[in-house]
């Protein structure tokens, strides 16, 4: 919780148009994403109509202001819609994690109001497929070691490089990539770009072989001399790492609100299975190891939402809080896995066997420890804001 200022405290209590919002989505993901989701992810196979559906919903602008194409609602109704989504399958969830959180709110939040006109508004509205281009092969966690170029030459910038691990890009219109304007500046040498599809010299694939999320899209972006106009890049040159860093405090806080999600879908499963499954003439709900798994996720579950809603309340005042999302992120895609895990150990073979939906749902929990900050990563962080060495949200 922010400290040092005078508030009032948080309110748990939804309000009727959260409550609106919460229905809306989770009736969404019981009518177009569980019924298919086993053959979906079986055959690696990307829904673009699940997407346009998104769209249609209002969720991929779900926080944009109206008058940039997006339904104006607050970072708790956002909460809420990726938690619901990811209820259905993380690779959706994913999308609201590069098309919103990502891209269009640092758009928002960076862009001119010409950059806002052209890309913010159809991504807002659904129209388009937006992506964030960060990750490189050799730079991950070190984001200053990208080899990404861009080269100055009159009014454009000719861009070069290649981006890896990046969510929808196979499937994207936009392009927000971040390339190096002055090589040695470290950093400090980093500059954001907004690309089109159409331009000339820009490639992208799918990763085919990966462990999980086989229902959504992963892929790299490779770029070869690809004009870039000067009007197209985003924010100051030189000053794409505070922009990459702002980006990370709203894609992170979607991929903590649908670990959530995960959470409930592994109980939801395991409390099932576990009235069902007998043994010994009982059901296995009534085994103290079973309970004890099942008491795990509810504190996992409730915990972690708790996270969740602290940084929506700070986001909605305009709080910075990136100690608050961190935690947050760090906390729940931990207790997703947990619980992955364990509804995988409570149904036994069956949980093995794509079957049951906890296998899908094992496969898929393990990539949030990695993308948007390792659990490492935040650990650090978390660390070095209590010691004092830095301040997370200075």
């Amino acid at each position: 919780m922010p400290r040092g200022e005078e508030h009032e405290g948080i309110n748990l209590e939804l309000t009727p148009e959260q409550k609106l919002v919460q229905v809306s989505a989770a009736e969404f993901v019981d009518r177009e994403i569980i019924p298919r989701i086993t053959e979906l992810d079986q055959s690696h196979t990307l829904a673009r109509d699940i997407l346009e559906g998104m769209g249609k919903q209002g969720m991929l602008g779900a926080p944009i202001p109206e008058k940039y194409g997006g339904g104006g609602l607050d970072f708790v109704s956002t909460a809420l819609i990726c938690e619901e989504i990811e209820r259905g399958d993380g690779g959706f969830r994913t999308l609201l994690s590069v098309h919103l959180g990502l891209n269009s709110l640092t758009l928002l939040e960076f862009g001119s109001e010409e950059q806002k006109e052209r890309y913010l508004v159809p991504q807002a509205r659904g129209d388009s497929i937006a992506c964030f281009g960060l990750t490189e092969p050799d730079a991950g966690s070190d984001v200053a070691s990208m080899q990404s170029t861009a080269r100055r030459d009159g009014d454009r910038y000719i861009l070069n490089g290649q981006k890896e691990w990046i969510s929808y890009a196979h499937a994207a219109d936009h392009f927000m990539v971040f390339a190096k304007t002055d090589k040695d500046a470290g950093h400090r040498g980093i500059s954001a770009f907004l690309l089109d599809r159409s331009m000339p010299g820009i490639e992208t694939r799918d990763i085919e072989r990966k462990m999980g999320v086989w229902a959504g899209s992963t892929g790299e972006i490779f770029l070869s001399d690809v004009e870039v106009p000067e009007e197209n890049r985003l924010g100051e040159e030189g000053k794409g790492f505070k922009i990459a860093m702002y980006a990370l405090d709203m894609g992170r806080f979607t991929v903590a609100a649908g670990a959530v999600g995960t959470i409930r879908a592994a109980l939801d499963a395991s409390v099932k299975y576990a009235g069902e499954r007998m043994t010994f003439g009982h059901p296995i709900g009534r085994y103290q190891f079973i309970q004890e798994m099942i008491a795990e996720m509810v504190r996992g579950l409730e915990t972690s939402r708790l996270l969740v809603l602290q940084a929506a309340w700070c986001k909605n005042r305009g709080v910075r809080n990136t100690r608050e999302t961190s935690l947050a992120k760090w906390h729940a895609t931990e207790c997703a896995f947990q619980a992955a895990h364990m509804a995988v150990q409570i149904h036994g073979a069956y949980g093995y066997s794509a079957e049951y939906p906890v296998e899908r749902l094992f496969r898929n929990a393990r990539a949030p420890l990695l993308y948007e900050g390792t659990t490492e990563i935040h650990k650090l962080m978390q660390a070095e804001h209590a010691l004092g060495y830095r301040k997370l949200n200075g």
